[in-house]
């Protein structure tokens, strides 16, 4: 079977008919036959077709099966998050020709559009998932759900929490022994701030990684279980649990898990308006992060905010950061940290009218069109004090009314 799948290709990579390949050794049927894997053949007709192409077709015959298993490993590796392993695991299965006509040729094309968005390069990664949807119809039980696995995750990057959902919530478990995409269910449902579901399938994913022994998805799960009972009641145990898991992410030398913890734990300490605090571990946060990536830019607006809402820093400082904030989210095409930064801006220059006219017309209609559950209830809470305080009372009652039928 292999030996057909590979005299075709390098007959059509060196452009040979199957008459000048064939000449003095076979007839074309044959060599068609042989090619389609219909027909038993000779050891020796191989032989002097290889030699005729210039293989060693022992040596091709072993490297195809062994893309099989680098597809295999490239996906673990993918799952368990070790990028070194990741990086060269990729690297060498590019350098292999014959992976064109592997049989695991579609599951790669879906790993390497995930490795894209590993690396940030979500348009060529989409680029090949529109490729792939095209032939859905070949596809094995597996790859039709790690297609929706690997399009659930770009949901998620693109911020569309609520189609990567409706993606994800489609596969089915009996043709695809991948638990990891619990976890992308887990953010997607923390996201909209929906913290049953997205503990059930955080705890759910945190079973499996523990299965496996990956402590660094252990972290990841764990934290967004922890986040889901962040509740003001609670004022010291998720803070506890936080510096806890902060401490796992530095026995297992993790800076970008822990970046993550200090986020989450500056946020905690922001909910209980304790600024100073908050401001300390959102600046720390962005010290472990790349500078212009999305999360970064979460940490610094974070940051502005509890800086100005404690009165820890000059406005004018403040408005320097905001300014550079909204140039980078600009820059990176990010839509959420425009509006947020905008917002900012307006925020910190006491223009008060311009930034609730921009809350009500611009950034809520974008928080509600992906879901940003906090930021809109946020929003609409700032909003109907703006009308109480402005003596807009029908406009506030209306507004109250939405909020309690929401």
């Amino acid at each position: 079977m292999y030996e057909g799948k590979i005299i075709k290709f390098y007959r059509e990579k060196y452009k040979l008919t199957q008459e000048e390949l064939g000449k003095n050794i076979c007839s074309i049927t044959h060599i068609s036959k042989i090619e389609c894997g219909q027909t038993t053949f000779a050891t020796e007709i191989i032989s002097l077709l290889s030699k005729r192409l210039g293989i060693n077709i022992e040596k091709e015959v072993k490297k195809l099966i062994n893309i099989k298993q680098q597809i295999f490993n490239l996906h673990e590796a993918i799952i368990m998050q070790m990028v070194n392993d990741t990086d060269q695991l990729f690297t060498e299965i590019e350098r292999e020709e014959l992976v064109q006509i592997s049989e695991y040729l579609y599951m790669y094309q879906l790993l390497r559009a995930r490795y894209l968005f590993m690396n940030g390069n979500i348009h060529d990664g989409f680029k090949i998932i529109k490729k792939i949807q095209k032939m859905e119809n070949k596809l094995t039980p597996y790859e039709t759900n790690l297609l929706k696995h690997v399009l659930g995750i770009y949901y998620i990057e693109k911020q569309d929490y609520f189609t990567a959902i409706e993606t994800l919530k489609t596969i089915q478990n009996e043709n695809y022994n991948n638990p990891e995409y619990y976890y992308h269910l887990a953010i997607a449902y923390h996201t909209i701030q929906s913290p049953v579901l997205a503990y059930y399938y955080a705890e759910k994913s945190h079973q499996y990684f523990k299965d496996m022994n990956n402590y660094l998805r252990v972290i990841d799960a764990e934290m967004i279980m922890i986040i889901q009972i962040d509740d003001d009641e609670i004022n010291e145990e998720v803070i506890i649990r936080l510096k806890k898991l902060m401490k796992s992410c530095e026995l297992c030398n993790a800076p970008d898990r822990k970046a993550k913890v200090m986020h989450n734990l500056a946020y905690a300490y922001f909910r209980r308006k304790k600024y100073d605090q908050a401001s300390m571990y959102f600046k720390e946060s962005m010290s472990l992060k790349e500078i212009e990536s999305p999360s970064f830019l979460l940490s610094l607006e974070g940051f502005i905010r509890s800086s100005f809402d404690g009165d820890l820093l000059p406005k004018e400082e403040l408005i320097h950061q905001a300014k550079n904030g909204l140039k980078t989210a600009i820059n990176r095409d990010q839509i959420l940290y425009i509006h947020l930064f905008r917002l900012l801006l307006y925020l910190l220059k006491s223009k008060e009218d311009q930034y609730y006219q921009y809350l009500s017309d611009k950034a809520l209609p974008m928080f509600t069109k992906f879901g940003f559950t906090y930021l809109i209830e946020r929003s609409k809470k700032e909003i109907f004090n703006y009308y109480y305080k402005m003596k807009l009372k029908e406009d506030a009652l209306e507004l109250a009314q939405l909020i309690i039928n929401t």
